[in-house]
């Protein structure tokens, strides 16, 4: 087996001594060439290379949620062909590490390598679903390049808490459950449409959703995780079906903390839920518009501003190692 092993240097939770040692294991079971980040954007040209050489078969993505974005876009392209295109491992070494945990590997990166490697051997594996985003057709982001996201995005507030982070962290902070949570009150304290939302969320068949304040769009479950505990939006988001989307119409200081408790306690049978709550299942395609330019992410990168996005669902999309 050809393989070829993208190895972001950054990646917040692994060493170089680390790095070393996951190296020779996986190049004691196939031939492997392991390449390591120099820019951002970097593992996105590795993956479509890689999809374009017709000689790799597999491609290990070693770092965090955004390492493996970048690699999934690279190998997406030219659009979904599971059966042609080389599959995808995760090795975790972010900080949070969403896409690997959700898809039921350790959250440790010599654990994860030790269960990367039991499933080649054993032949495991599955064929995910990937959500895409791209600008509206007739509006003034129809020009936007369309991005793949593995497990979530966000249009509003939370997009803004990711910038918040990514702006501190250029700074020298270290991505921290701490600095997470400081930022999202900082936004939340600065947050100028939270009473009177400005999102409209449209789909084919439906009646518009109007006046939200936050849209958060889920390609699985959970939507993220504090330390250990899994935090869920969308609990019947699945990489199986479409995609999942949480809106809130409201976010009042009591609102707020009414539904962060609910996300703090959410469980796989039950999210945030209440008259200012809508909760969404299955989508194959809608568009969120809003009456001014809104922050947005995907997989936890901040996108910079948007006023209209539309997102689709694409089931089997990509083959999976695990």
């Amino acid at each position: 087996m050809r393989a070829l092993l993208v190895v972001n240097p950054a990646a917040t939770t692994t060493s170089a001594r680390t790095r070393d040692v996951l190296i020779h294991a996986l190049a004691s079971e196939m031939k492997l060439e392991a390449v390591t980040t120099e820019y951002r954007g970097h593992a996105r040209d590795l993956g479509r290379q890689a999809a374009e050489s017709q000689d790799v078969d597999l491609v290990v993505a070693l770092g965090g949620d955004g390492t493996v974005n970048e690699v999934v876009n690279g190998l997406l392209h030219d659009g979904p062909d599971p059966e042609r295109l080389p599959r995808l491992a995760v090795v975790p070494g972010g900080s949070t590490n969403v896409f690997a945990r959700a898809l039921g590997l350790p959250n440790d990166a010599v654990e994860a390598t030790g269960a990367l490697l039991d499933a080649l051997r054993e032949g495991s594996g599955r064929t995910v679903g990937m959500g895409i985003a791209s600008g509206t057709p007739g509006t003034e982001d129809e020009g936007v390049p369309a991005r793949w996201f593995t497990f979530c995005a966000g249009l509003g507030f939370d997009a803004g808490v990711v910038g918040r982070v990514e702006q501190q962290r250029e700074r020298g902070k270290k991505s921290t459950h701490a600095l997470y949570m400081r930022q999202a009150l900082r936004q939340f304290l600065q947050e100028p449409n939270r009473r009177h939302g400005t999102i409209t969320l449209e789909r084919p068949g439906a009646e518009p959703v109007t006046d939200l304040v936050l849209s958060i769009v889920c390609n699985t479950a959970p939507w993220t995780y504090l330390g250990n505990r899994p935090v869920y939006a969308s609990p019947k988001a699945s990489f199986d079906t479409g995609l999942d989307v949480l809106g809130l119409s409201r976010m009042s200081t009591l609102a707020l903390a009414r539904y962060a408790t609910q996300l703090l306690t959410s469980s796989p049978e039950r999210g945030p839920h209440g008259k200012h709550a809508v909760s969404l299942h299955d989508l194959d395609q809608f568009t969120l518009h809003s009456k001014v330019p809104l922050p947005l992410q995907m997989d936890g990168d901040h996108l910079g501003l948007r006023t209209s996005v539309t997102f689709t669902g694409v089931r089997r999309a990509l083959r999976v190692i695990v």
